[in-house]
């Protein structure tokens, strides 16, 4: 924006929101892509669902972020299979200098919507220090995190180990970019989370005592979850889920007292 349509806008007290995506595999179905087309999906879904007067920046998307889990493919020829990590120091760079820029234009509300769960760290990190530097409501958004939907039949593991490429994301493609989506090659790609789970062990990629992974720990393709359970309608049915759950934080963020941040 011109400078005098960031002052005025400004003036009106926005929540901005910053996109955190990432460019990285998601095994032989999906595109590098799909955690910033889910991104944008779950934004477009919840900017419809907020209320039109509500003064809204959106800020250009960070598609690259801290992949370094799926950089290691073990198969010779294939490093990584063309992902692209900035690491958690690019990302908190990145969040910084975005936050620092809106904190200058006299933005105080800033919501991170993240689709990528290895953007968590840096997000975390950067938000306190923006919170610190800049006395800004920082709020960290990630839609993998908020409720379930009750009408989405799903098994339990599939919730649980379905972490990367499986039901969930697939799903949300299809309905999304089904044109993204090379259904010959969808297929149940067993976790190694799931086989320690039954084992009883206390250890797993997402446990309380997680244990450090590559994306080729959990299944030979990089993947894990049952992608066959995906269907376009379960796609539809989670993207509105999640992009009315982001709503809900951006009206929240919006009415959130900055007076109580000391």
């Amino acid at each position: 924006m011109p400078r005098a349509e960031r002052q005025a806008l400004a003036r009106r007290d926005p929540v901005a929101i910053l996109p955190l995506g990432a460019t990285e595999q998601h095994g032989p179905h999906l595109p590098l892509t799909t955690d910033s087309d889910i991104n944008r999906g779950l934004l477009e879904r919840a900017l419809s669902r907020v209320p039109s007067d509500l003064p809204i920046a959106v800020c250009a998307p960070i598609d690259i972020g801290a992949s370094d889990e799926h950089l290691d493919d073990p198969r010779e020829g294939n490093p990584g299979q063309g992902t692209v990590s900035i690491g958690d120091d690019g990302v908190k760079t990145l969040i910084l200098r975005e936050g620092g820029s809106l904190a200058r234009a006299g933005v105080r509300r800033l919501v991170l919507h993240n689709a990528h769960g290895g953007n968590r760290h840096a997000m975390a990190i950067a938000a306190l220090e923006l919170r610190r530097r800049e006395r800004m409501l920082v709020v960290s958004a990630s839609w993998y995190r908020f409720d379930r939907p009750g009408d989405v039949d799903l098994p339990e593991s599939e919730w649980r180990h379905g972490l990367h490429g499986g039901a969930v994301e697939t799903a949300m493609m299809l309905h999304l970019h089904p044109d993204r989506v090379r259904t010959g090659r969808v297929r149940r790609f067993a976790s190694f989370g799931e086989e320690l789970a039954r084992a009883g062990s206390t250890i797993g990629p997402e446990a309380a005592a997680p244990f450090a992974w590559t994306a080729w720990d959990l299944n030979p393709d990089g993947v894990a979850g049952d992608a066959t359970l995906a269907t376009p309608a379960m796609g539809r049915r989670l993207v509105e889920h999640y992009g009315d759950a982001l709503a809900a934080v951006i009206r929240d963020a919006r009415a959130f007292p900055l007076d109580r941040l000391v």
